[in-house]
């Protein structure tokens, strides 16, 4: 039966049906043909799925996402991280990069990072220079880290399907996304002053105080926004889901009141877009639930612990072994479909080696962060392309080099716990 589940799953993706219907399909096909089992069960998983307070913080960051987006963030960030950067070798680079990590704290999300910071930074490094599959390639990879720093969409779905503190694993993704962060900038660098990219002109001289004081008074407002929202989190003054709504609040005064770019008559659109994209989110999160029951109801897990306890005991090579799984299953699952559906199968593989569950949501979160940017289902790679109107193909080519350092730095989260554990640690988690 696991079988005919994978083959129906499969087939599904193959004709283009969106994945949460894939998933649904699959799993309602092998509850028929298995037969034990009432088909009411289909509407009762996918009711309990959804039905968590905690998946309640996802529209609200959406929607502060979508507010603090619109109400001219984007180009405040890229402007303040110029002046930090500009005038370094590879400074648009670098520019593209910290503005990714200021509004992975913004966003929680890497395709809405890509598109949002993009359509600015891309057209800048094309116009200084910047060959036009690395500057994609860049942008895609960078925004990439906003599934990693917290507040993060995945890290919520993975939090409720885990049964592990939200807020814990928020703070076991901050040193990990910033190492992420570092390592696509000194590669920047190296390859900037390699093949010899213009550097962007920062202020400089008599011009210089007046722009960074007037840049970073304009900036101040959207820093701190990340700070309002993780330090009520970490503090335990509110919730997650009651720390999204303070976010939405903030982003509306913000928007409307001290930046006045948001407009009351975009209020109508913003709020459609999060509550759509929310319910693509629900609805693959539903469906995938289902599909996580029937692989747990045919004994799933327990044949791939004792397979992989067959091939071998040492937890460095199971660990191994994982992230491989984890990198395909990236390739053609998004980031929400894929801890649904791999963390039941995976967390007793994982707690038979004595791995944190905290540690290990950091692990798959970035092995899913960098499968944002690998082919054929890489959702960042198609956004930078459509902003910079280059074909997969140039964009495929040239994002080899930012893997291979990505994939140095989830070596070193995987096999050194303390940089996901340090945080939590600290403050008393």
């Amino acid at each position: 039966m696991l079988i005919m589940l994978i083959i129906l799953l499969a087939a599904g993706m193959a004709m283009g049906i969106p994945i949460a219907f894939c998933l649904g399909l699959a799993s309602a096909l092998s509850l028929l043909f298995m037969g034990h089992m009432p088909m009411l069960i289909i509407a009762q998983m996918v009711y309990a799925a959804a039905d968590s307070f905690s998946l309640l913080a996802i529209p609200f960051f959406m929607l502060a996402g979508n507010l603090m987006g619109s109400g001219g963030i984007s180009n405040r960030l890229v402007a303040f991280a110029n002046i930090l950067f500009g005038r370094t070798t590879g400074g648009l680079g670098m520019v593209a990069i910290v503005t990714s990590m200021f509004f992975a704290a913004i966003s929680g999300s890497g395709p809405a990072t890509v598109a949002a910071l993009g359509a600015i930074v891309i057209p800048a490094m094309l116009g200084h220079k910047y060959h036009s599959g690395y500057a994609s390639a860049l942008m895609a990879t960078a925004g990439a880290v906003g599934i990693i720093i917290p507040p993060s969409i995945p890290m919520i779905v993975y939090g409720v399907q885990a049964e592990v503190s939200v807020a814990k694993i928020f703070m076991a993704g901050i040193v990990p996304g910033a190492l992420f962060g570092l390592a696509l900038m000194i590669l920047n660098y190296a390859v900037s002053r390699r093949r010899g990219f213009q550097v962007f002109h920062a202020p400089a001289g008599r011009e210089a105080p007046p722009q960074v004081g007037r840049c970073t008074w304009d900036v101040v407002f959207a820093l701190i926004m990340p700070v309002i929202v993780l330090g009520g989190i970490y503090t335990g003054v509110c919730t997650p889901t009651e720390s999204a709504g303070v976010a939405v609040v903030y982003g509306l005064v913000v928007g409307l009141f001290v930046y006045k770019e948001l407009k009351f008559k975009d209020l109508p659109r913003l709020f459609v877009e999060a509550a759509t994209n929310t319910a693509m989110i629900l609805l693959i999160i539903m469906f995938a639930a289902l599909f996580s029951f029937v692989l747990i109801s045919e004994g799933a897990p327990q044949a791939l612990v004792a397979k992989i306890n067959a091939l071998t005991n040492n937890p460095v090579v199971i660990l191994l072994l994982i992230n491989i799984f984890l990198l395909a299953a990236g390739c053609f699952l998004d980031a929400s479909s894929a801890i649904i559906v791999l963390t039941p199968l995976l967390l007793p593989l994982v707690n038979s080696i004595g791995m944190d569950p905290v540690h290990f949501g950091v692990v798959m979160i970035v092995n899913l962060a960098i499968g944002l940017v690998t082919p054929p289902v890489g959702l960042d790679l198609y956004v930078a392309c459509g902003i910079a109107k280059i074909s997969l193909e140039s964009i495929c080519k040239a994002v080899w080099p930012f893997l291979a350092v990505t994939l140095l730095v989830l070596f070193l989260i995987t096999y050194l716990p303390g940089l996901s554990l340090w945080l939590p640690g600290l403050l008393g988690h």
